[in-house]
């Protein structure tokens, strides 16, 4: 593993799945889901090592082949119940037991989302690394009307008033949380141990990549998606030289 990563993307993997078996080496645009995440991290210029934390030895081959190192997630940490905060902090840990520094920055990404943009991760990088914020995720905007089912039945209005409808481009927008991503400092999330911390900020993406597979529906939207934007070709990879993105403290202080 790369003990001088100031920045460290980390995608857990586990190879068990309810939804659909074998998920995370299922294929979008010809490539598995944990490749796609890999090799989107390892296109980020401000990424400076990868790290896929699983249980599963044919995850783990397929995680070395896309260039990522990888961490083997004990048991405890890979069922349904675990939480993917237990993931990192594990991966966090195991770093620190080898006695190598841990990264300033951590970058959570999920396999479950293909269509991640290196620059989108670069820019939540530098907004963490200049200590503008403590933790920034990837968000879709939405102008939806959402509604909810009350106890007895009716529909209630969330986000509206439901006699007022205004036109979408007199609304502002809301977000949806896409949970591709997660850009943090790394001594805040150990803190809190939880993803979100200090002051939390957004970075908006494209809602059409904005897909999260949990089922077959999700596949073929996602396989569709690789096909119009022709995503079946690889991000090109080039090995740079990580500059060192030291972060200074965060504005607002870790709380």
């Amino acid at each position: 593993m790369h003990s001088s990563a100031t920045v460290l993307a980390v995608v857990p993997a586990r190879a068990g799945s309810k939804g659909i078996p074998g998920k995370n080496l299922r294929t979008v645009g010809g490539r598995s889901l944990v490749r796609r995440a890999v090799e989107s991290a390892r296109s980020a210029a401000l990424i400076d090592a990868v790290v896929v934390t699983t249980d599963g030895d044919a995850i783990a081959a397929e995680a070395r082949a896309a260039g990522a190192d990888v961490v083997r997630r004990p048991a405890d940490l890979a069922g349904d119940q675990a939480s993917s905060e237990s993931a990192l902090l594990h991966v966090l840990d195991e770093l620190e037991a080898a006695g190598d520094a841990l990264p300033e920055v951590l970058v959570f990404l999920q396999a479950t989302s293909p269509f991640i943009d290196p620059d989108d991760l670069d820019t939540a990088i530098r907004r963490v690394s200049e200590g503008h914020a403590d933790v920034v995720f990837a968000a879709a905007p939405s102008h939806a009307f959402l509604w909810r089912v009350a106890a007895d039945g009716s529909a209630v209005a969330v986000n509206h008033d439901a006699a007022i409808r205004p036109r979408r481009q007199d609304r502002a927008a809301e977000y949806r949380e896409t949970g591709a991503s997660y850009v943090m400092r790394t001594d805040g999330f150990r803190r809190h141990r939880h993803r979100f911390h200090g002051r939390v900020e957004l970075i908006a993406v494209d809602p059409a990549g904005a897909i999260d597979i949990d089922d077959e529906t999700d596949l073929i939207a996602a396989e569709a998606t690789a096909d119009a934007t022709a995503e079946a070709v690889a991000p090109q990879i080039t090995d740079h030289d990580p500059s060192p993105t030291r972060a200074a403290p965060a504005l607002n202080g870790a709380p």
